[in-house]
């Protein structure tokens, strides 16, 4: 396929047509059970960049665009989470190499959670990285007036992004997005946010986000029905400055979680710490590689 955007050594870059869309993703490694990484906001695939070579000697490796980010089509103004699920369960099926070690973070934690607890048959392992669940306590990231996040309200609003974001990419990054939420001023370089700006100011770039952001303040009754079969195969939970969060939640939801705190980063973990990410990561997968 054409790469408009950055790459790494070692990955390959696909194009998957599903239907309604088509969904960019990269991969890496060819042995070992498989692992696909699903980013956040703001944020594509490249967030993994540093992870997936540490990741690839011993794992096949996939790292998705989802749609309305990246590389992906551009999703439209009805998108939600449901959708985003549909579309990862799609990709897994279509990669064909069995259940995957399947990998959310930020705000892709309810897309992911939703694939694990209607299609277990394709998750070998689920992991989420700083996240959060409606119905469990997402909701109250958007409450500015005890300490939420105001971007979650600009995004979930029709037309507001477009009016406020378009444009402002560069400036979104590196003077809100990056030092608010990052406790390692040297973890994105120029290169980095250069192709995170390349991405999000496409036409449309933030239709993606939106429509989960949207979706984050509305089905928290849906995915509490969904959780009420807690998640049974193995679960870890990594923490970076979010500490007991993500943990917290997903104990809610599953009957076999693992926790682990990365001390000392913000929240972009794969970016931040990549070694100890991946660390845990392998450590994690090899226990249920055994069995």
């Amino acid at each position: 396929m054409d790469r408009p955007g950055s790459t790494i050594p070692g990955v390959d870059h696909h194009r998957v047509n599903l239907d309604g869309t088509e969904l960019h993703y990269v991969a890496a490694g060819t042995a070992g059970s498989p692992v696909l990484l699903v980013h956040g906001f703001p944020e594509t695939w490249w967030v993994f960049h540093k992870l997936i070579p540490l990741l690839s000697e011993h794992h096949q490796v996939f790292a998705v665009d989802l749609r309305g980010f990246g590389d992906s089509t551009t999703a439209t103004p009805e998108h939600d989470s449901a959708t985003s699920a549909k579309d990862l369960g799609d990709v897994i099926a279509r990669l064909d190499v069995g259940p995957v070690h399947l990998v959310g973070q930020d705000i892709s934690g309810p897309t992911t959670f939703r694939v694990a607890a209607t299609h277990p048959e394709l998750v070998r392992s689920y992991t989420g990285i700083e996240t959060a669940l409606p119905g469990y306590g997402a909701e109250m990231l958007a409450d500015v007036a005890h300490g939420g996040a105001w971007h979650i309200g600009v995004l979930a609003a029709p037309g507001i992004p477009e009016m406020l974001l378009a444009g402002r990419e560069r400036a979104f990054l590196t003077d809100y997005a990056i030092p608010s939420l990052s406790a390692s001023p040297d973890a994105f370089t120029d290169a980095d946010i250069d192709e995170l700006v390349r991405s999000y100011a496409r036409p449309g770039a933030f239709a993606g986000a939106a429509g989960l952001y949207r979706s984050l303040l509305s089905e928290g009754e849906e995915l509490r029905k969904l959780a009420a079969r807690k998640l049974d195969m193995p679960v870890l939970a990594v923490a970076g400055s979010s500490g007991d969060f993500t943990p917290a939640t997903l104990r809610q939801v599953a009957t076999n979680v693992t926790a682990v705190r990365i001390e000392g980063i913000g929240h972009y973990v794969a970016m931040e710490a990549p070694d100890r990410l991946a660390a845990a990561l392998r450590s994690f997968y090899a226990d249920i590689d055994r069995t």
